[in-house]
């Protein structure tokens, strides 16, 4: 597989230099581009002056998550759930790692440089260590984690102080993509465990070929023919035409599968097409969207929903990012964290972050 970095940035001195004024052109589209070509990064001649940009208080909000997260890292440079049913910690730990370095990596933040930097070595090398472990490169509970640590290890490419471990995420990175591979079912999805008998829902799927997406503009092949049973899947199956939404394993509407299920058709090259956009309607005029009662996977749903509005162009994320912010802004806890309680799954605060962190553009699979 190729190793293709050119979406990622150089090193000046000590300092990470960014073109943050750069936007990721093309989802990830069988039809637009060769499946094994890399996305190319494009600097628009004039910036967009009517995005949002990031306050004070959002940088002040994040600046604490962050000090959180240091604070509760695990000893082996994880992140886990504190759940008691699990001894006490450790549980999903490759899914709080992942996107615990995403949350750092949105602020500008890479293993070993900075102030962070020997915590986020600590917290990549635990994922290189069992991605090693791993006979076949799967790990985790379920799809979800290995999905998210695909992310991770694509985001993570090329931008640590190491240069040895470029061979690393790259093997490791290899691997973890060809599990997802075969295991996407004959009908286009994705279920819990990494077989492709395993069934499929839209909330797995969605994160899996995320995953997939970010994986591919680092370089790493990716099937026109997954690509095309993907759309098919979301479009044929779980697509609900009365609702105009998606639904878990395509029954009904739910706001985390339409969330989820917008973004990754969007990433397939469906953006102008008349059942993506119905979708994207759906979410903005849900009244439940931004209500942390009624929402009842808020941060897992917001975590989608926001990137899929960056996708749907400036006006719909001018739209959406100052009312997220000011959400998660109003639900952060006085320990800098949006964990409800101890035991919460790991996923809240770094989701949060990353929210939050936006206007950055720093990870290219978030960007447009």
């Amino acid at each position: 597989m190729n190793m293709i970095n050119n979406r990622k940035q150089c090193y000046l001195t000590t300092a990470l230099c960014f073109v943050t004024a750069g936007f990721i052109t093309g989802p990830l589209a069988a039809q637009e581009k060769p499946a094994d070509a890399p996305l190319a990064v494009e600097v628009p001649a004039t910036a967009e002056a009517e995005a949002p940009e990031m306050t004070e208080q959002a940088e002040k909000a994040i600046e604490r998550g962050l000090k959180f997260l240091i604070s509760s890292q695990n000893k082996d440079g994880s992140w886990s759930s504190k759940d008691p049913a699990k001894g006490g910690g450790g549980g999903y730990a490759i899914a709080g790692t992942s996107l615990g370095l995403m949350a750092f990596m949105v602020e500008g933040h890479f293993p070993g440089f900075g102030r962070y930097g020997k915590a986020l070595d600590r917290a990549k090398d635990y994922l290189l260590k069992r991605s090693e472990d791993s006979p076949t490169g799967a790990m985790g509970v379920k799809m979800y984690e290995i999905g998210l640590f695909t992310i991770a290890m694509s985001e993570l490419w090329g931008m640590t102080s190491d240069p040895d471990d470029n061979k690393k995420i790259q093997v490791s990175l290899e691997r973890v993509v060809e599990v997802i591979l075969r295991s996407q079912s004959p009908l286009g999805g994705w279920r819990y465990a990494p077989r492709p008998d395993a069934g499929q829902d839209t909330s797995v799927t969605a994160m899996v070929f995320v995953s997939l997406a970010s994986a591919r503009e680092a370089g790493v092949l990716v099937p026109a023919e997954t690509i095309e049973r993907l759309t098919g899947y979301l479009r044929d199956q779980a697509f609900d035409e009365q609702r105009g939404g998606f639904g878990y394993q395509g029954k009904g509407y739910t706001i985390a599968c339409t969330a989820g299920g917008v973004y990754a058709a969007q990433l397939a090259g469906n953006r102008d097409t008349e059942w993506v956009s119905a979708a994207l309607s759906s979410l903005e005029n849900d009244p439940k969207m931004f209500s942390r009662k009624d929402n009842g996977h808020f941060y897992y749903s917001h975590y989608y929903a926001m990137q899929a509005m960056v996708q749907a162009g400036e006006e719909h994320y001018a739209n959406w990012y100052p009312k997220i912010r000011d959400s998660l802004l109003a639900l952060q806890q006085p320990n800098g964290s949006w964990q409800e309680q101890e035991q919460d799954y790991p996923h809240k605060t770094p989701m949060s972050i990353i929210i939050l962190g936006t206007p950055n553009r720093y990870i290219p699979v978030y960007q447009r």
